[in-house]
């Protein structure tokens, strides 16, 4: 038998569907939360033959194309080590505007962790792979670790975009080493 809804349950209906939209959101947001700092990892994709035309513009992402499988899976985890050097910036970029810092203060010492953290994570690479970064980094900014503070706030104009763009990362190459990485906001 079937039961006429009554104007109580239609006034329930909408209330009852926006907690569970609220709920939903709520664990969306809680997952947000859960997976920022972390890196994602997917598996490796095959190498591909040398003689395969590289999509990107981006040496080191065609570098990483080709290489063998288990220096592809080293190359991978090194990049999740580089990626715990940038989360170590997220926080003391936090710790030093809570400080008070100026933003220009803030950028220059991210911009100094940052080269620091390619200066440690290329200590586990090969030279030939220091190599070919340092020559992109040369032929672009001029500098083998890459952009300076000064040359950054040149392009982006103010002090708390040099910020952000010192803790930002190649999206295509975390990408072709199948990364997710999800940054803590600052």
């Amino acid at each position: 038998m079937r039961t006429s809804t009554t104007p109580l349950r239609r006034a329930l209906v909408p209330v009852l569907a926006a907690l569970a939209l609220s709920a939903t959101l709520a664990a969306s947001s809680a997952a947000a939360v859960e997976r920022c700092g972390s890196v994602i990892t997917a598996p490796l994709a095959a190498p591909v033959s040398a003689d395969d035309p590289c999509p990107s513009t981006d040496p080191v992402v065609c570098r990483i194309r080709v290489l063998p499988w288990g220096e592809k899976v080293e190359a991978q985890r090194t990049r999740m080590r580089y990626h715990g050097l940038l989360e170590d910036m997220h926080r003391t970029a936090a710790a030093m505007r809570e400080a008070g810092a100026t933003d220009e203060e803030v950028a220059r010492e991210l911009v100094d962790m940052r080269n620091q953290a390619k200066e440690i994570t290329r200590a586990g690479m090969s030279p030939e792979e220091v190599r070919i970064l340092e020559e992109r980094n040369t032929a672009k900014y001029g500098n083998p670790l890459g952009p300076t503070a000064d040359q950054l706030f040149a392009k982006y104009g103010s002090w708390q975009q040099v910020a952000d763009a010192s803790m930002r990362t190649s999206y295509a190459v975390d990408r072709e080493l199948s990364l997710e990485y999800h940054p803590c906001p600052v």
